[in-house]
């Protein structure tokens, strides 16, 4: 099992291993809000690696019980949040619930499925970073319910300086198992990607919307 610091640098190769995160720097993708981007992350496709999600749940594991040891609670985030979530819930052998991304249009309408969180200190389980919105909504919404959220940790962050900033706005923890840097570095290392495009890859991060203009 890699230590905290050696974690970024494990998952981003299991990220890119199996195709969950791409790096395109000359060929940018697309995202729906129309800003082009050299990266592509889909983290929902770990579920499918039996030895990945147990490494990102063992990653999970080690974090959690390192910055936050007095949690009692697991809260997975709508959707791609929830199966890691359970997964890291049962390594720590904790109660888990999880946070709709709206309440329920029928039956009890709940937000918030299982027990209640009041009074439970609860860690929040995301898949990605990027603005940092869905998460910190999810956040809010346990605190509503009486619960105190002593952080949220997640599989990658893109490292945005909005994001980042959001979260400090809020008062809340963020710890992640990777992010854009050892991403690049590790790209780098294994040969996906040349030292001429790490500069370019590089300027995405510090201004997103310019990016390929």
């Amino acid at each position: 099992m890699p230590t905290l610091e050696q974690l970024p640098h494990a998952i981003a190769s299991s990220l890119l291993e199996i195709g969950a995160v791409s790096l395109r720097p000359n060929q940018p993708f697309t995202w729906t809000s129309g800003i082009k981007s050299p990266i592509y992350c889909d983290n929902r496709l770990t579920i499918s690696y039996p030895a990945i999600r147990d490494q990102i749940a063992d990653g999970f594991k080690t974090l959690i019980q390192s910055k936050f040891p007095q949690a009692d609670m697991i809260a997975g985030i709508a959707t791609a949040g929830i199966p890691h979530g359970a997964f890291a819930s049962q390594k720590l052998d904790l109660p888990m619930i999880y946070v709709r991304d709206k309440a329920k249009g029928h039956g009890k309408e709940n937000l918030i499925e299982g027990i209640s969180p009041a009074g439970k200190k609860v860690v929040l389980v995301e898949d990605l970073i990027s603005t940092g919105g869905s998460s910190l909504k999810a956040a809010l919404a346990v605190k509503e319910a009486g619960g105190e959220v002593l952080g949220v940790v997640a599989i990658f962050t893109y490292q945005l300086d909005r994001g980042i900033q959001a979260f400090e706005e809020a008062g809340i923890p963020l710890y992640t198992l990777s992010n854009y840097t050892a991403l690049i570095e590790t790209a780098l290392q294994q040969g996906k990607i040349a030292q001429e495009d790490v500069a370019l890859l590089q300027s995405w991060r510090a201004n997103p919307a310019e990016f390929g203009k």
